[in-house]
């Protein structure tokens, strides 16, 4: 029988961070890991190492020439990947390659049977697009993974889930007008906060049409509020009944996170959890990837990362 859990953890991935400072600091794993270990989860999962994607491989998703502009940057450890939010760092090219690596073994390994979900807690980077970086995201390892899930000719629809505070715009806009890729997104309002984008009127593209629902949330907004839209987010999940189902889960939406103006508490993380295991079993058969995404509070994180993996492993 396959382990139900497996959680990816690891040197490289521990170092996806941006100099002292920056709002995504290279502590979020190591501060994750020791509150879990506190709680006693260490035993909760399989623990899994990443591997460096290939060149090919991350080429499935973006533009040969930004490729290029990362490594070239990544060798001198200077300059910015965007328009001022995301910088380079010396190695951010082989960093971020196993960011996308990771994603791609939690697929392998979902495929194959050898896992029924898995957690990545650093990784969800929703906000590089095709051609550049945006957000602190240097590759959209979420953007490859789908790509390649796509690319299989077993899956017919997947279900990408998004309960980031920041609007999924790397995600929802490159895959606006794929019918077969279902996109849930709760955020804050883009009125008000980056990338200001993903307004309810959004719902996809052409043939895609109505298979994509962005539920914006003013600000101030609590559990009471996430509850309400998780409702709507689950019927429509429901209706299109997905084979496979990914969460980027970010952290951000908790109260008192320095970038955003959500007041969840763990408990949103945990509902969003709990409902699509179940979900994933009516429909996926089990199959659930979920990735961490934002948090700049790294005692919100913690607490957020662990409400999942307590759940994801409860199950």
């Amino acid at each position: 029988m396959s382990a139900p859990v497996h959680l990816f953890l690891g040197e490289h991935l521990g170092r996806y961070g941006f100099p002292e400072g920056h709002p995504l600091s290279i502590d979020r794993q190591g501060a994750f890991w020791n509150a879990a270990r506190s709680r006693g989860l260490e035993g909760a999962a399989v623990l899994a190492g990443s591997r460096p994607a290939s060149r090919e491989e991350i080429e499935r998703f973006h533009h040969p020439a930004y490729v290029d502009r990362v490594i070239e940057a990544s060798r001198t450890g200077s300059g910015y990947l965007d328009t001022g939010d995301t910088p380079a760092f010396a190695g951010c090219y082989e960093v971020s390659c196993h960011l996308v690596g990771a994603a791609l073994e939690g697929a392998r390994r979902i495929l194959s049977g050898e896992a029924r979900r898995t957690f990545q807690p650093i990784g969800g980077l929703h906000h590089a697009r095709r051609a550049g970086a945006a957000g602190f995201c240097v590759f959209n390892d979420l953007g490859v993974l789908i790509e390649t899930l796509r690319a299989d000719p077993g899956l017919r629809r997947i279900a990408y889930v998004d309960i980031d505070v920041h609007h999924g715009d790397g995600v929802f806009y490159e895959f606006e007008d794929d019918p077969g890729l279902i996109v849930a997104d709760i955020h804050e309002d883009g009125a008000f906060l980056y990338p200001g984008t993903g307004f309810a009127d959004e719902t996809g593209r052409g043939e895609a049409r109505g298979t994509k629902l962005n539920l914006p949330l003013a600000r101030g907004a609590g559990d009471a509020e996430f509850f309400r839209a998780w409702e709507a987010v689950e019927r429509f999940l429901d209706r299109h009944a997905p084979e496979l189902v990914i969460l980027q889960c970010g952290a951000d939406g908790l109260a008192g996170d320095p970038l955003a103006d959500l007041r969840y508490t763990p408990a949103a993380h945990t509902q969003a959890v709990r409902r699509l295991v179940a979900l994933a079993e009516r429909h996926a058969q089990g199959r659930l990837m979920v990735f961490g995404g934002g948090g700049y509070s790294l005692e919100n994180l913690s607490m957020a990362w662990c409400a999942v993996l307590e759940a994801l492993a409860a199950e």
